[in-house]
């Protein structure tokens, strides 16, 4: 019950990091919870193209504070959300090598980002292994200050204005060797975007370790694959908003339970191959309860 327990706060730190993703297969029982306020952030000087070669840009830089909830409405069905009160995307200033003077200022925008609510169902449940199907609706409540046909504007964006409709199934099973726990765990999605955005199917890989119930390590490995079936004329230049974005992207997080109920989270994300996006690697830290 513990290792579920462990793997539950887990799998709900996961989701947290760089895009959405439904955890493990397990569920949070009926009356029990996972809750955190974490800070994620990444700034890029560099992206990948749409040819998966890297290019400078200038130094720009998006950082969510956010609350994640999941909550056990029945032993099988539990109600999830991500809500980024708080999105910052900035670039710096743009200065002429020659002359020194100022070409593009520097800017910013503040705002709510896209926020997102699901449900997670338990198929299977109690079991070795264990399977539950989720559904993520993405609601675009963040900015976007980009202009296409003005190759002077740099993109500042807190969401990317479109309407996501995620469903998947994953898998899990675990297993106690000494004082470690160690669990992994296997999923598939499909993401539906509305306003000419590319729909995209993910498959998502997470292998981790509980040692003496206090230490927790994750790896975890997402596949995200774009189906380019969208309005070739909506861009959003490369940052995590990209259409057409794709990557081979890994997480290292590590976690520690300070005391039954608290803890505190980081990890550190970063991608193999990739088009479309920054290609810096991103940070996020939090405290977590555990209800």
């Amino acid at each position: 019950m513990k290792l579920l327990k462990f793997t539950l706060v887990l799998s709900s730190m996961l989701i947290l990091s760089n895009d959405l993703l439904a955890g493990g297969g397990w569920v949070h029982a009926k009356g029990s919870g996972y809750f955190k306020i974490g800070q994620w952030w990444v700034v890029a000087d560099k992206h990948y193209t749409d040819t998966g070669e890297t290019d400078p840009n200038v130094t720009m830089g998006t950082f969510n504070t956010s609350f994640y909830g999941e909550y056990g409405i029945t032993d099988r069905l539990n109600g999830q959300i991500y809500f980024p009160f708080f999105s910052r995307s900035y670039h710096n200033e743009v200065v002429s090598g020659t002359t020194g003077e100022v070409n593009i200022p520097g800017r910013a925008i503040n705002s709510i980002g896209d926020t997102d609510i699901g449900l997670k169902y338990g198929l299977v449940v109690n079991k070795p292994f264990v399977l539950s199907a989720h559904l993520w609706l993405g609601l675009p409540l963040g900015k976007s200050e980009y202009d296409p046909n003005d190759q002077n504007t740099v993109p500042l964006l807190t969401g990317d204005g479109e309407f996501n409709q995620i469903v998947g199934l994953t898998a899990s099973t675990s297993k106690t060797v000494g004082s470690v726990n160690a669990f992994v765990s296997l999923g598939a999605e499909f993401n539906n975007r509305t306003n000419g955005f590319s729909d995209e199917t993910r498959v998502n890989f997470e292998l981790g370790a509980v040692i003496k119930e206090k230490l927790i390590l994750v790896y975890k490995l997402r596949w995200l694959n774009s189906l380019q079936n969208g309005d070739s004329t909506v861009e959003n230049g490369a940052s995590i908003f990209s259409n057409n974005a794709e990557y081979v992207g890994y997480t290292y997080e590590v976690a520690y339970n300070i005391t039954k109920n608290f803890g505190a989270t980081f990890n550190y994300g970063a991608v193999y191959s990739a088009k479309l996006i920054f290609a810096n690697p991103s940070y996020d830290v939090g405290v977590y309860f555990n209800l």
